[in-house]
């Protein structure tokens, strides 16, 4: 058992349900544990309440601004539950010292799954037809094979890829897009072409987003990347909620420039009950859900836990210095 004593904030939604199993681990590591009430994220007003006295966190999509950052002297890790850390000011951390902890690829294949989910679903008109029959009405919708189709996929790490993968075992014509080289050999294995962003809007009848949110990438898709598409395209996003310019999505969808929509996340988060795309009966909605899987969800757990105690552990026998180089 450690001598050493930490102040733990734990706030990440998805382990929070399951705390009575892990807060003894934190425990037995020196840690106390602070769980306060959360609804999908702590924003900065709430940080700056919990973090001047904590040596570390488990997070979720937390706002750890530089002014949480600066107001948190204790803080040696944040330790992110899953992959994205763009709601972390990294460059803060760097200065302050605080180190960050991710767990890359979690979920790249309850995501790539979900991608595929909504391709079939306005691909065979699943819902659609569901909703009909249910309402007493007998009618063929028209579908199409995914075999007939192009997909552009935007960003082609590891979940671009993954749904690359998955797409060729359906036959479909795959267009891909990135600020890097695609790699060859999935390139081969998939038939997948490497294209422009423009060409990518233009040819594809289903886009997918799978890039990071940062300064580039935000509203990547607005006004004039809409009006470049087909009218007869869907949009899917499971990334990040402002790589979508979502007023500029919901005129498009109103005006018929594109046909209809995916969406995991969205720029606020949970979706207003006014937003426009709760009415649209040619859109898709999902509450940042894509990431569902019992058995994913358990190895974050862990490596959300590893990655905490072994920052904490880090700074205090390496000291300061290990501290700046964090």
């Amino acid at each position: 058992m450690s001598t050493e004593r930490y102040r733990v904030l734990l706030s990440a939604p998805y382990m929070i349900p399951f705390a009575d199993r892990f807060v003894p681990e934190l425990e037995a590591a020196g840690c106390e544990v602070v769980i306060p009430a959360v609804n999908e994220r702590l924003e900065e007003a709430d940080l700056l309440k919990l973090m001047p006295d904590m040596d570390g966190t488990i997070c979720g999509d937390d706002r750890y601004t530089r002014k949480v950052i600066a107001a948190a002297p204790k803080l040696k890790i944040i330790s992110k539950w899953g992959t994205g850390i763009d709601s972390i000011d990294a460059d803060a951390c760097r200065e302050f010292g605080v180190r960050i902890g991710n767990t890359p690829g979690a979920f790249t294949v309850p995501v790539a799954d979900s991608v595929m989910a909504y391709l079939l679903s306005f691909a065979r008109r699943t819902p659609w037809m569901d909703d009909h029959m249910k309402a007493g009405r007998w009618e063929k919708i028209a579908g199409r094979s995914l075999g007939e189709c192009t997909l552009g996929i935007i960003g082609m790490g590891n979940i671009g890829s993954a749904v690359a993968k998955r797409a060729a075992a359906f036959g479909m014509t795959i267009l891909g897009t990135d600020i890097r080289p695609i790699e060859a050999r999935l390139m081969a294995d998939t038939g997948l072409q490497q294209v422009g962003q423009d060409e990518l809007l233009r040819r594809s009848d289903f886009v997918t987003l799978h890039c990071d949110l940062n300064g580039s990438s935000k509203h990547l898709l607005s006004v004039a990347e809409f009006k470049n598409m087909k009218k007869t395209a869907v949009v899917i996003n499971t990334s990040r909620g402002p790589v979508i310019d979502e007023a500029a999505l919901c005129r498009a969808l109103a005006a018929g420039e594109i046909a209809g929509a995916s969406m995991d996340v969205f720029e606020h988060e949970p979706l207003p009950e006014n937003s426009p795309l709760r009415t649209m009966d040619n859109v898709l909605l999902a509450p940042h859900n894509s990431n569902s899987s019992p058995v994913a969800w358990e190895r974050v757990h862990h490596s959300s836990i590893r990655n905490l105690l072994a920052g904490l552990r880090e700074v205090r026998r390496g000291g300061q210095a290990n501290k700046a180089a964090a």
